[in-house]
C-alpha cells in the first residue's frame, strides 16, 4: 500500500544531527571524542551533549558580539568584537580564561 501524502519518513532514515535538531555534527563530536581516547570513559550520548554545550556557546558568543557590534556602531561582527564580548562576560570570561578567539584578536591583558 503506497504511503500517503502527508506522511513524514520514518525517523531511522535522518542522521543523528538532525534527530536531535542540532547545527553541531554529533558524527564529527563522536569521532573527535574517539581520537582523544574519551570513549572508553565517556556513554554514548556524550557526543550530543557536546554538540548542544557547543553549539550554545556559540549562540552566546555570537549574541553578546553582535550586541558588542551594535554598540559600537558597526555593522559585521569582528574577532576583535568577538573577544571583547567575551572578556566582558565574566562568567564567559572565567570559562575561557586567557584563551584567545582566534590568531587573529589575541586575548587582552
Amino acid at each position: 500500500m503506497p504511503r500517503e501524502r502527508g506522511c513524514r519518513r520514518s525517523s531511522g532514515s535522518r542522521s543523528r544531527t538532525a534527530r536531535a535538531e542540532l547545527s553541531f555534527s554529533m558524527s564529527h563530536m563522536e569521532r573527535l571524542l574517539r581520537e582523544g581516547h574519551y570513549t572508553q570513559r565517556l556513554s554514548s550520548s556524550a557526543p550530543i551533549f557536546l554538540a548542544a554545550i557547543m553549539q550554545h556557546l556559540t549562540a552566546k558568543v555570537l549574541e553578546l558580539a553582535g550586541n558588542e557590534a551594535q554598540n559600537s556602531g558597526q555593522r559585521r561582527i569582528t574577532p576583535e568584537l568577538a573577544g571583547m564580548a567575551v572578556h566582558h562576560k565574566a562568567l564567559l570570561n572565567g570559562s575561557f580564561g586567557m584563551t584567545p578567539i582566534s590568531l587573529v584578536a589575541p586575548a587582552r591583558h
